[in-house]
């Protein structure tokens, strides 16, 4: 379910807080590959359901490393695939339908983009099952 603005930001401040990546949750600074987008949404959704979370997240604009804001050039609602939007081009790629929401929203002053991925197992995509281990996506034929 799509979040408020108010949860937004408090998801992302305290995924900042944790010395490290968490299995379902993943930051990025401006990758906006669409397969390695859906990769993850399959990954992440797969390991959130693995480690008993009702939700995994993918967020834009944070350094890895430090968890510093950097900010993002990425949005989600002008990304095309083709002819089609990236969230119905996602949608069609990946069984069974998981529920995703990109969020945007500014921390000091910077984009972040917020990637809310519901938990389902098995998730795929193109066929394949993706799960993330030690940080590292792994693919599984």
């Amino acid at each position: 379910m799509p979040f408020n603005i108010d949860i937004i930001n408090s998801i992302i401040d305290e995924a900042r807080e944790h010395s490290h990546e968490l299995p379902w949750i993943e930051f990025k600074h401006n990758n906006i590959n669409p397969q390695e987008i859906g990769e993850y949404i399959s990954a992440l959704s797969n390991t959130a359901a693995l480690f008993n979370q009702e939700h995994a997240f993918m967020i834009w604009g944070i350094d890895d490393e430090t968890h510093e804001i950097l900010g993002t050039t990425f949005d989600p609602q002008s990304e095309k695939v083709g002819n089609q939007g990236l969230s119905l081009w996602l949608g069609t790629q990946i069984e069974p339908q998981v529920q995703f929401y990109f969020h945007k929203t500014i921390s000091e002053d910077k984009n972040l983009v917020l990637l809310e991925i519901g938990r389902a197992f098995p998730t795929l995509l193109n066929s394949k099952v993706l799960i993330i281990l030690e940080l590292i996506l792994t693919r599984k034929s």
